[in-house]
Order: structure tokens, then sequence, then C-alpha cells
């Protein structure tokens, strides 16, 4: 195979405190568990095993993907590297649902219209009340956003459309210059460049299920194509996952499984 022109590399951040508790967090800014802490050491291991050198680094303004990109970077030796951050990076919103228990959600709302918001493409779920606790609106961090830009709500569409102006203005120039980038970022944000990299189609996307603290790499031409890869498991065809194959599967089954009820 010929040599990558560059590397992409993402990690959803470790398992957080809301994870553990099977609530929906969205952007509510929730902790790494210690298990994440965990997870994002060990994605810097293999990160390092696998004998990257990373140029840039990429996070949210959310502090389980920070830590995340910390924890890797440390763990790889590669604290240097420069990281920037941004919202545009953020877990999708989920509205209403923010904060709630996910099985209580499914005794509440019923299995089908829970599935409906968790993974339909285009259907979003109820927007947050405005004087909600989880409101990001009533957030420091969020100050210097136009209002217009804090989603009461989102579904997979939307967060794609947030997400992707900022792949294409400022992580694809430095893929274009040969770059290695590392991604740290959550399920969502990290779906929506995947969708494109792959080019999955919409009704196949939102089952995609990304575990938690476990790099993806995509090695891609001077056009920024992906070059197949063997070990890519489906839906990917390009994309591979570092470390062990059978527990990779087994952490993205335990995140399809949150709202299984009984």
């Amino acid at each position: 195979m010929a040599k990558p022109h560059a590397l992409l590399i993402f990690s959803r951040h470790g398992e957080s405190q809301w994870n553990v508790d099977n609530r929906f967090t969205g952007w509510v800014d929730v902790d790494l568990s210690e298990k994440g802490v965990g997870e994002g050491k060990n994605a810097g291991e293999l990160i390092k095993a696998d004998g990257h050198q990373i140029d840039v680094a990429y996070t949210s303004y959310l502090k389980r993907a920070i830590k995340t990109c910390n924890l890797a970077l440390e763990a790889a030796d590669q604290l240097h590297v420069p990281v920037a951050k941004t919202w545009r990076l953020n877990e999708r919103m989920y509205g209403g649902l923010t904060g709630l228990d996910k099985k209580e959600t499914v005794v509440k709302h019923g299995a089908d219209q829970v599935l409906t918001w968790r993974r339909s493409f285009d259907i979003p779920p109820p927007p947050i009340d405005a004087d909600s606790e989880f409101n990001p609106a009533k957030e420091a961090k969020y100050k210097d956003l136009d209002k217009a830009d804090i989603p009461a709500t989102e579904c997979l569409k939307d967060t794609i459309a947030r997400v992707m102006p900022y792949w294409e203005s400022e992580i694809q120039p430095q893929l274009k210059a040969g770059k290695t980038v590392f991604v740290a970022a959550h399920g969502n944000s990290i779906r929506a460049i995947v969708k494109y990299i792959e080019g999955i189609a919409d009704d196949v996307i939102p089952g995609l299920e990304i575990p938690t603290g476990t790099p993806l790499v995509y090695a891609l031409d001077a056009d920024l194509k992906p070059i197949p890869c063997e070990l890519a498991v489906a839906p990917l065809k390009f994309g591979r996952y570092l470390g062990d194959a059978e527990k990779i599967k087994a952490a993205a089954e335990a995140v399809k499984n949150q709202t299984k009820v009984g």
C-alpha cells in the first residue's frame, strides 16, 4: 500500500459519569468517570503503540472530551501538541431529553419513540425548556456565541450541519498539508465526519456505534480520499479501530443497549 498523505485519528471521549448513570447528556458538561479516565489514557497508549506522531488536535468545549484529549496526548508522550477547542465539535444537543434517565424515558414515552429520538437521522427530540438548569444558553462558555447558534434540540442531521463547516475550514486544511490530526470528540460529532468520509447513507449512520476511548484511524490520500482498510468493521470500509476487536464490539453493543428495559 502506498504511504498515506495524511492520517486522521478519532477518539470518542472516555466513559462519563452520566454514561454510568445512563442519562441523556448532550451539551451538559459532565466529567469523566474513573473508568473514563482509564479509557482516555488507553487511547493514547494505543496511538503510541501504533507509532503515530500527532501534529495537531481538536476537541469540543466539553470537559469529558477535553480531558480525554489531554489524557491521550499525555499517554502518547505528546502533550506538546497544539489543541484547538470548538463548540462545533460538541455532542448532539438532546433538547428536552437532557438529564433524563434513558430507561425511565422509555417507560414514559415508549421504546419506539425514544429509539426515533436517539437514532432517527432527522427527527429531533422536543426542545429544552428555556429555564432548564441544563440549557447551555445560560453558560459562560457560550457567552460569545450568537444566540441563534446555541441549539435548543438537535437531530443527527442538525449536528452534521453544525460540525461540517469547522471540518471544512479548519481540519481539512491540516490534512491537505499532510499532517496527522487527532480529533477527541463525541459519538455524534464523530459520526458527522465519518458519514462524510465513508459515504454512509442517512438511514445507516444513526446506527453506527462508536465505542468510548477507542482510536479510529483513517489513512487519506492527497485528495483526502480514504484508503480502503481490510481491518475496517462494517459499516466502515476505511477506518480501523486500534485495540482488541472483540472488546471494541462488546463496547459498541453496550452503547446500543442503553435503553433496553427489562
